[in-house]
């Protein structure tokens, strides 16, 4: 099976060869297929996502990302953004559980964040009217918006999950919102065995503060989920732990959502879980549930044991040995 790897920039050549490691002592045998993207891939290409990456994704429908840094003043375009747009990836999926052995103010959080990932103020469509006058339009359609809570709910559905919640800010956004909600009111009548709640998205925000264990799936439009994505991350220990997917009607692209942080780069001292687990979220969507099985319940024995562990992870360990020690629970 020949797989998309693109390594990034930064920690991404390390957590993804770790992650790489992991995959293959899972029994799973992949073709690794390399391609650029981030800083490399600019200063080689002239630009961060070479056309090239995004052809070899079309080819082999596939890919697992370490994380990129888009150029800063360089009037380059958002790598994710452009990945996203040009292969119509768009449903984010981030699913966030409390994991053992990671200390948390919360307790027994398990909840999938399904986000738009195409449309909204994300869409790129600004300019200016006047100078020091900015306009940006938040695009909303009921094509992406039927089929984004359509997915959650078909997500909810074969996941054993008993509730959806919709969340918004149709009272003040009446015409995007408005139509947003509209859409998610008519896909729920198609799903009457699932429970569906509709919430504003600041008392979403309140509430997972509050007590995140009351959420199930959470489905909303692009910015709102780039937001409470991270927020729900942070919940159970940071992105550091937090696997995350995007998938499209004909492609998938799996990702680490944590950034490239240049300033540990190449000291081996980076945390691959999230590469790692988005990994096992890869397996599973090709058809090797077991082996995905197998990793997350090794990523959870390494956790509860505690020894190799990343500084960010409360240890003294680096990417070498957590890696060997996530190799060596696989038996577990």
């Amino acid at each position: 099976m020949q797989v998309v790897l693109i390594e990034g920039d930064g920690i991404g050549p390390e957590v993804t060869q770790a992650a790489c490691r992991v995959v293959a002592a899972a029994g799973v045998r992949i073709d690794w297929v390399k391609a650029a993207a981030g800083i490399p891939a600019a200063e080689q290409h002239g630009e961060p996502l070479p056309e090239e990456t995004l052809e070899m994704i079309r080819r082999y429908r596939v890919a697992l990302k370490g994380p990129c840094t888009t150029p800063v003043g360089k009037g380059y375009r958002s790598i994710n953004v452009r990945l996203r747009q040009g292969l119509d990836l768009f449903a984010s999926v981030r699913p966030v559980r409390t994991m053992p052995g990671v200390k948390t103010p919360y307790e027994k959080v398990d909840l999938v964040v399904v986000r738009e990932n195409t449309e909204g103020l994300y869409s790129g469509m600004e300019h200016q009217v006047v100078p020091g006058v900015v306009e940006s339009v938040r695009l909303v359609t009921r094509a992406a918006a039927e089929r984004i809570v359509k997915f959650a709910f078909e997500l909810a559905r074969h996941g054993g999950r008993r509730l959806v919640t919709f969340c918004h800010k149709a009272d003040v956004m009446r015409l995007s919102d408005g139509l947003f909600l509209e859409c998610a009111r008519t896909v729920a009548e198609d799903y009457p065995f699932i429970q569906f709640e509709e919430k504003p998205i600041d008392n979403v925000c309140l509430e997972l503060a509050s007590d995140p264990t009351q959420f199930d799936v959470l489905v909303m439009e692009n910015l709102f989920g780039d937001v409470i994505s991270d927020l729900a991350a942070g919940l159970v220990g940071g992105l550091g732990l937090v696997p995350g997917a995007n998938y499209g009607t004909r492609f998938a692209v799996f990702e680490a959502v944590h950034g490239s942080a240049p300033d540990i780069a190449g000291q081996g001292l980076a945390n691959p879980i999230a590469v790692v687990r988005s990994a096992a979220l890869m397996l599973e969507y090709v058809g090797h549930r077991d082996a995905a099985v197998k990793i997350e319940k090794a990523v959870a024995a390494t956790l509860q044991a505690g020894v190799g562990l990343t500084r960010d992870l409360g240890g003294t360990g680096t990417t070498a040995t957590i890696t060997e020690q996530l190799i060596k629970n696989l038996g577990a």
